[in-house]
């Protein structure tokens, strides 16, 4: 059997990616569930929810910044090695 013949499953590194097809198909499935009213009042819950998670994101990174400052930039693991 040729070689380009015998290749088997192939796997993309975006394998796992939404088509237009997929995203056509949730959209529907999501109207009758839900109803299309809706639909809106859940994408702006969704969405105050991420902007809520990213702030929260932020802070604690600054806390984790400042907590670095406190500690003359260095991490954890190297203010205890020269302790």
């Amino acid at each position: 059997m040729p070689k380009h013949l015998n290749q088997g499953p192939t796997h993309h590194p975006d394998s796992m990616a939404l088509g237009s097809t997929e995203i056509v198909i949730l959209v529907v499935f999501g109207i009758l569930i839900f109803g299309a009213n809706k639909i809106p009042q859940l994408a702006r819950g969704v969405g105050r929810a991420k902007g809520e998670f990213q702030m929260g994101m932020k802070e604690a990174s600054e806390m984790a910044a400042i907590e670095d400052m406190d500690r003359g930039g260095m991490t954890d693991e190297v203010s205890s090695e020269q302790e």
